[in-house]
């Protein structure tokens, strides 16, 4: 199943380049991994009675191509796989019909004393949002590559 999360490009959004500045691209990613909370039970009034939510542990973003001022934002999310308390989300990113990013989260269901696991029902609807028969995103548990340390001269 595929959670569609959209927002249009606000012009406080943009940078000195006339593109989507980075963090509102995390920003963006941030509010569509809000909605599969909300879609999955844990919405604000399972965090409050509970005090359970997702923190972020992991992220990797890939920004693909520039966006402008204005585009109309798509993000459609996956569930990659999750265990007891752990959840890895990939979300993708899309404007005008072209893939611009993508984010992949390794997420932690974390209560009032620490980490703990997913009630069986938040489990059982964050499960339904996985897709066991699709092959996992080319560039998903890739990460950044090393290329090299800089030298200093000593001269």
């Amino acid at each position: 199943m595929t959670v569609l999360h959209t927002d249009t490009v606000r012009d406080e959004w943009i940078d000195y380049n006339g593109h989507l500045s980075e963090p509102y691209y995390v920003l963006v990613f941030g509010d569509a991994t809000t909605e599969l909370m909300e879609r999955t039970g844990m919405d604000a009034g399972y965090r409050s009675a509970t005090g359970c939510s997702l923190y972020t542990v992991e992220a990797h973003v890939r920004y693909l191509h520039e966006i402008g001022p204005g585009a109309l934002l798509e993000v459609t999310t996956r569930v990659l796989g999750r265990d007891a308390k752990r959840l890895r989300i990939w979300h993708e990113l899309y404007s005008g019909g072209r893939l611009a990013a993508t984010e992949e989260l390794m997420t932690l269901h974390v209560g009032p004393d620490g980490a703990c696991p997913f009630p069986e029902s938040v489990a059982a609807e964050l499960d339904a949002f996985a897709s066991p028969d699709d092959a996992e995103p080319e560039h998903a548990g890739r990460a950044v590559r090393a290329i090299g340390v800089v030298r200093r001269s000593t001269t």
